[in-house]
């Protein structure tokens, strides 16, 4: 049985995206971790009835956008053959659009979002992407561990939230469809 799956490896350089300055393989190490928190959503999908057993959903990919710095920002659609469809963007991992069908089998978009790469760049609460390397606030910015007191980037008054000023909600990561076979 083949499966469709998707390869995210980050675009950014160094520290202002991954925090691996001049650690080799740094961004794809990221990258493999926000990878794994895709594949971790297509597979949640699968266990709520979105990948039937032994089909293999299309995953199309088409731009959605410039986001900061101009970079090309893509929305990948994954859909069974129920209809069901997630939107998923490579700026953040922006679930855009869940569409899943109600009691009476009618499709209605569950997710609270926008429907522009401006809006979520200008606007994001947050919504639908992947938060990191830390998910909810770090009081006061700062942290200790073993003795040491480690001081963080603040984006939330005094306190680091979802990961600080650069965090994954805010890298564009590149994605492309991959399948491979069980």
């Amino acid at each position: 049985m083949s499966k469709l799956s998707l390869v995210v490896k980050c675009l950014g350089k160094g520290s202002k995206c991954c925090g691996h300055a001049g650690q080799k393989g740094g961004s794809e190490m990221k990258g493999m971790r926000f990878g794994r928190l895709l594949a971790m959503m297509i597979l949640l999908m699968s266990v709520v009835g979105c990948v039937s057993k032994g089909v293999v959903s299309p995953v199309e990919g088409e731009v959605f956008g410039r986001g900061p710095g101009g970079t090309q920002v893509e929305i990948f659609t994954l859909t069974n053959k129920n209809g069901m469809e997630v939107m998923i963007t490579n700026y953040g991992g922006i679930v855009v659009s869940l569409k899943v069908p109600d009691r009476n089998g009618r499709l209605d978009d569950v997710v609270l979002g926008y429907d522009s790469i401006d809006d979520y760049t200008k606007n994001n609460p947050y919504f639908g992407c992947i938060v990191g390397r830390y998910g909810n606030r770090i009081g006061g910015g700062k942290f200790t561990l073993q003795g040491k007191e480690y001081k963080l980037a603040t984006n939330n008054g005094p306190n680091h939230l979802h990961g600080g000023v650069q965090g994954f909600d805010k890298v564009t990561w590149k994605a492309t469809p991959k399948e491979t076979f069980e």
